[in-house]
């Protein structure tokens, strides 16, 4: 298989469940960390490597190293695998989902971007979602008569803080997540909550459905539930780790053990809590996103650039909100009717906010 993203968390854990099942590795694409990746390459021995700054080349132990997006299509197009884990961050993963449809390869998908932007745009055919909420209401459906959907949110770093301390919060307070161990951008995506509205957007493209919903559950053990026409609701129940879903976006069935079951007893009780758009404004713009889905694209211009300033000290934690919000009222009219209208909508955005 081929995987983008292999230092990342989805990307580790990806590897973990290769080796579970000896599944050979013929591409790694990585970030800048390059002392994990030379490990990868020590342990499973990819025919290609990519990596993202050209200045890095040197440091990578492999023969066959290439850098930049133009490699990173290469690679895909140019593979013998029929697997590609897109695990890349942002809007950067877009080209790579697209060229891997292209080639008919089975996508596994965790870039929530691509759909986020482009879920028009996008056959959805050989496409696994790579996300714990998305795998668990695909996980309950069955033949019965669906009423809604609903995925569950841990709430973020900052769901327990008073409200009038979010002006002041530092990026280590916003990077320390209490249930999950994520890459800097979706931790801070998690405690906007902008992170669940991409959810919803892609449960929408993927179900095909706007009836569906998010709320709180701050010990991430319930991730999705799926409420039936006869009045009944089924919840799925698992633990704290991304493999059962990376696991089953590969593999298709899985009959061995992936993780331990949850003990309930041990859990003792679950809590559930609404979503004040007090503390996540972006909350006051639900209904509006899954009645145009296009907003997606907006959304994710704009906080792609909020974010990226955060972590660099530029503007404060409830600045991000406030941009995106903006964005979503400034451009609401801006529809992309093709693929090159979604590059060009997204660079207008940015360039407005300045990234």
């Amino acid at each position: 298989m081929i995987i983008l993203g292999s230092t990342g968390s989805i990307g580790v854990n990806t590897l973990i469940v290769a080796k579970k099942y000896g599944l050979d590795i013929e591409v790694l694409v990585a970030g800048k960390n390059i002392e994990l990746l030379n490990s990868q390459i020590k342990e499973f021995k990819p025919k290609k490597v990519v990596i993202s700054s050209k200045e890095d080349l040197h440091k990578v132990n492999h023969t066959n190293v290439r850098y930049g997006e133009d490699a990173i299509l290469e690679a895909i197009e140019n593979s013998s695998s029929n697997i590609v884990v897109n695990a890349l961050v942002g809007f950067l993963g877009l080209k790579p989902t697209l060229k891997a449809i292209e080639c008919k390869k089975k996508l596994c998908l965790a870039n929530k971007e691509s759909l986020v932007v482009a879920g028009k745009f996008i056959d959805k055919t050989n496409l696994r979602a790579i996300d714990s909420e998305h795998f668990g209401l695909w996980y309950l459906l069955n033949d019965k008569k669906i009423s809604s959907m609903t995925i569950t949110a841990s709430g973020g770093s900052f769901r327990d803080y008073p409200l009038e301390t979010l002006k002041n919060v530092s990026i280590k307070e916003a990077l320390n997540h209490p249930n999950w161990e994520m890459g800097d951008k979706i931790t801070i995506d998690s405690a906007t909550m902008t992170n669940k509205m991409f959810e919803l957007i892609e449960a929408a493209w993927l179900f095909d459905t706007k009836n569906i919903d998010a709320i709180i559950e701050p010990k991430s053990i319930i991730h999705a539930l799926i409420n039936f026409k006869d009045g009944s609701s089924t919840a799925h129940i698992a633990g704290v780790s991304m493999q059962l879903p990376i696991a089953y976006a590969i593999m298709d069935k899985i009959e061995d053990e992936i993780l331990k079951q949850v003990d309930l007893l041990k859990i003792g009780s679950l809590e559930f809590k609404t979503i004040d758009e007090n503390r996540y404004p972006i909350w006051s713009k639900k209904s509006e996103v899954l009645e145009n889905l296009d907003l997606g694209l907006i959304l994710n211009a704009s906080n792609e650039v909020a974010v990226s300033k955060f972590l660099s000290g530029k503007i404060g934690f409830l600045d991000i909100s406030k941009i995106n919000l903006d964005a979503i009222d400034r451009f609401s009219n801006l529809k992309a009717q093709n693929i090159d209208d979604v590059f060009l909508i997204n660079k207008e955005i940015r360039g407005y906010y300045g990234y």
